[in-house]
């Protein structure tokens, strides 16, 4: 079975303007654009886009990621008027078949959704052979890291994830995993987990130079091993939200 890869990068509340989300988005762009050819041009929705394209054409600049955020916006069904506290949220892709697909949640500052980065890795080949090494989700992952300063990060397979998630909203082990120091120290960890800093936010957990499959049950042991070493450690559950008004 083909298992479904992604990589993502998670947030709790942080109000943000939408200029200041596009400043981010641009250099997330910047850097993910140097992780496989495949990740320079983006397309989104819209009207009157030229049939042999998979949509229009999304420019890697402030202003026009500034434009685009608004646009994404989420209003009230009646009304329309729009929900402050909800951010901005968009999506985008790279092809019009087995695309590889971004979406983006930011400036979230409600309790009950984190912000997000997700990009969900093609199923198509050769491509998704080239992406699914270590040094390319790795270079994702620290562009994400860079870019949006998450709490954490992670690369892996839906079905992985589905394995070894206990609760509602934790801190998810991955393949590669990204922890900000936020979060707290790390525990020793096994081999062959190899451990990077990423500057002076955090840190890259590399659980094994080859991908990790949830139809493998040595993978699972494995991350499960490593996911409860960092759960001793108090770097999995996440905090509870305040209540609202508090």
């Amino acid at each position: 079975m083909t298992e479904d890869y992604y990589v993502g990068a998670y947030w709790g509340p942080r109000k943000e303007t939408a200029l200041e989300c596009a400043r981010r988005a641009e250099l997330f762009f910047h850097m993910l654009a140097r992780c496989d050819p495949s990740f320079v041009q983006w397309y989104r929705a819209g009207r009157g886009f030229p049939r042999e394209l998979p949509g229009h054409p999304v420019r890697m600049e402030v202003e026009a990621l500034e434009k685009w955020l608004l646009k994404g916006r989420n209003r009230t069904d009646v009304g329309k008027h729009v929900i402050e506290d909800l951010g901005f949220s968009q999506t985008m892709w790279n092809a019009k078949k087995e695309a590889t697909d971004i979406s983006i949640h930011c400036g979230m500052y409600t309790s009950w959704a984190p912000n997000s980065c997700l990009l969900k890795v093609t199923r198509e080949s050769p491509i998704r052979e080239r992406l699914l090494r270590v040094s390319v989700l790795a270079e994702v992952l620290i562009a994400m890291a860079t870019a949006w300063d998450p709490d954490f990060a992670m690369a892996s397979s839906s079905e992985m994830v589905d394995l070894l998630e206990k609760q509602g909203v934790e801190v998810r082990v991955g393949w590669l995993t990204y922890l900000s120091r936020r979060r707290g120290r790390l525990p020793p960890l096994p081999a062959p987990v190899r451990i990077e800093p990423v500057g002076t936010l955090g840190w890259l957990l590399v659980l094994s130079p080859e991908p990790m499959t949830a139809g493998n049950p040595e993978h699972v042991a494995f991350t499960s091993r490593v996911r409860e070493l960092l759960e001793r450690a108090g770097l999995i559950a996440w905090p509870s939200p305040e209540p609202e008004g508090a």
